[in-house]
């Protein structure tokens, strides 16, 4: 009996695997919006009184959908915040303060601040690089809402991923004590204290606002370039988005200042 109803749950599987992966092909072809239950059943070879079985019914299935979609972004931010130089080994105590390298030059190792700023462009980079290689699932989370449709809250977990790997850059510099504070104007202060309470009660007010507005630009940034808003503006495209989210890091309090950016120097000097 146990062998049987492992041969079934696999069964079920696979078969729910083929349906969002049509689902899937459905919404690179035809957008959100036209994505039917029975389009995609009568692809599959299905009555669709089968495929109701796996969906009840298409909000059920964008539902699906769109928690793979963030789950996979998500997971594309966590895996560059563990791999990128300078990501705390699993189990590791915490380091101490951040302190200045005894040293500069090429040899000198890069202050702990930088490794901050470091891993927080990785996973920008990371994010992107998802969204490039999947725009119609992209576009499913991040771009026009779908008519009709309205997310439960089992889609508020996967999509908090990314927000709640870029809060742990901020903690983590904040517990060595490289996080600087940006500034907050007075009459956000109470708004910045709902943030903190909601999102991150351990950081302060002001690096929350920050954290809230760069998640926002961060986004925006992936959407222009891949809902086309770049188009005969931006060509060099790795190298503007890295500049751009490298300066998100400094006013979320990562890294050094703008003005120590060596890039910033540079155009400085031109």
């Amino acid at each position: 009996m146990t062998t049987i109803r492992g041969a079934r749950a696999r069964a079920r599987m696979e078969v729910t695997a083929a349906i969002k992966d049509e689902a899937r092909r459905q919404l690179a072809a035809e957008g959100a919006a036209k994505l039917s239950l029975r389009a995609v059943a009568r692809e599959l070879g299905m009555v669709s009184s089968a495929l109701y079985r796996y969906f009840p019914s298409r909000d059920d299935l964008l539902t699906a959908l769109i928690v793979d979609a963030y789950d996979a972004v998500g997971a594309a931010a966590e895996s560059a915040l563990t791999t990128a130089p300078g990501a705390p080994e699993p189990g590791a105590p915490a380091p101490g303060p951040a302190v200045a390298p005894a040293a500069s030059g090429p040899s000198a190792a890069p202050a702990p601040a930088a490794l901050h700023s470091a891993r927080w462009i990785a996973l920008c980079r990371a994010v992107r690089a998802w969204a490039l290689a999947h725009p119609h699932e992209y576009a499913l989370i991040y771009g026009s809402p779908v008519p009709g449709y309205s997310a439960p809250s089992d889609t508020i977990g996967p999509a908090a991923r990314v927000g709640g790997a870029l809060i742990a850059i901020a903690r983590d510099a904040h517990r060595t004590g490289g996080l600087a504070l940006p500034p907050l104007a007075e009459e956000l202060r109470p708004e910045a204290h709902r943030l903190t309470a909601l999102l991150a009660p351990d950081l302060p007010p002001a690096v929350v606002v920050a954290l809230t507005a760069a998640w926002s630009q961060l986004f925006g940034l992936i959407s222009f370039e891949l809902f086309g808003q770049f188009n005969k503006v931006v060509e060099e495209r790795d190298a503007f988005f890295t500049q751009a989210v490298t300066r998100l890091s400094y006013e979320v309090g990562l890294g050094a200042p703008p003005s120590a950016d060596p890039l910033s120097r540079g155009a400085a000097r031109s």
